[in-house]
């Protein structure tokens, strides 16, 4: 197989299986963070409250994933609106809504780049509505 071809080969592979992770994800079967190595490197742009460079999954979930998620009364669904992939990045647009556990709904669009190395996710930049996302994080402690 020639170097273009496998090029292909592993961007399509790594394409694959974030579709299939939104998938689970939206299933309740699982996310996409399953798909993270433990030394992922997670920054999130923008102003967030959240914004910033987090250097391991285990910083990424508990300083930012696990509080959100305590925001919410029930799991986070998304919506895959497009995942596209060049070589060892794919690129996830997507919405996700749920209810906030004061009642109100929460709703986002999200752009995430992420870098493979070896079917794991080693690199993230992660794009979203700050203001929204900051609404949430001051209007609702987590649970």
């Amino acid at each position: 197989m020639n170097a273009s071809r496998t090029t292909l080969a592993i961007a399509e592979r790594n394409r694959e299986a974030v579709r299939q992770a939104f998938e689970r994800w939206r299933e309740g079967r699982g996310t996409l963070f399953d798909l993270m190595a433990p030394d992922v490197r997670w920054e999130i742009a923008g102003h967030s409250a959240v914004a910033g460079t987090y250097p391991s999954k285990e910083a990424v979930m508990n300083q930012v994933i696990v509080p959100l998620n305590k925001r919410f009364a029930r799991p986070l669904v998304p919506t895959v609106r497009r995942v596209y992939a060049d070589g060892d990045t794919v690129v996830a647009l997507f919405d996700a809504e749920t209810v906030a556990t004061d009642g109100l709904p929460y709703r986002n669009s999200y752009s995430w780049f992420l870098r493979f190395r070896e079917g794991s996710i080693v690199d993230v930049v992660a794009f979203f509505d700050s203001v929204d996302f900051n609404e949430l994080w001051t209007r609702v402690s987590p649970e």
